[in-house]
């Protein structure tokens, strides 16, 4: 059974999602920690709970969720999986953070791709990959059908939508991704999104503003 912990680190307020299961291993997905001490964190969580980390995931590829790739890759020896429609947007996120006084070094390593259907798998339990562009080119959405929820990245907010004025982005393409993949999953099932608080697909076909059922 998944455990599903939320970091939120970074000037952007991001939320990083650790999986973890019964066999202490771990996966990461978009890992934002940004100062030191925000790896420190995460660090010392997995080393005290005696946790492996075995994949390292983006939702997508905008700087606050790429922040962290390079320290997880290098400091647990993983390589990234990504929708291969991000991967330009990985390559340019150092220069998009320049404007705001910030750099960080970029993870170079090698690339895995994840496409609409694939399953990732962590022990016994899956998470199947939900293409839901629109926010970004190739945003993927995370299910898991066995504990209804979701890892979102940007896509659907707490009462809001991701971004669709970035380059990339499509505000049609957004509202269609959430209509078509993530309100047609459950009501109950809980969405973990890239920024704020929790919430549920039920609440949002009947109260997001942005997007209606």
């Amino acid at each position: 059974m998944i455990q599903v912990v939320t970091f939120t680190f970074n000037p952007v307020q991001e939320n990083t999602y650790v999986l973890t299961n019964e066999k202490r291993e771990a996966l990461i997905i978009d890992p934002g920690c940004y100062f030191s001490a925000e790896e420190r964190t995460l660090q010392n969580y997995l080393q005290e709970g005696n946790f492996t980390p075995v994949q390292l995931i983006n939702t997508h590829c905008h700087f606050d969720h790429v922040f962290g790739n390079d320290f997880i890759a290098k400091k647990y020896n993983l390589e990234l999986y990504i929708h291969p429609q991000e991967e330009v947007l990985l390559q340019f996120a150092p220069a998009s953070v320049v404007g705001y006084g910030l750099s960080f070094t970029n993870y170079t390593g090698k690339l895995h791709y994840l496409n609409a259907g694939d399953t990732i798998r962590l022990g016994s339990d899956e998470l199947k990959v939900l293409l839901t562009p629109g926010h970004s080119p190739g945003s993927i959405s995370l299910y898991c059908a066995a504990q209804n929820f979701v890892i979102g990245g940007d896509v659907l907010f707490k009462g809001s939508i991701g971004r669709a004025d970035l380059p990339g982005s499509n505000a049609g393409q957004l509202a269609q991704s959430i209509r078509t993949q993530l309100y047609t999953l459950p009501d109950e099932t809980i969405i973990y999104p890239g920024h704020g608080e929790p919430t549920t697909i039920g609440y949002e076909k009947k109260h997001n503003p942005f997007v209606k059922a």
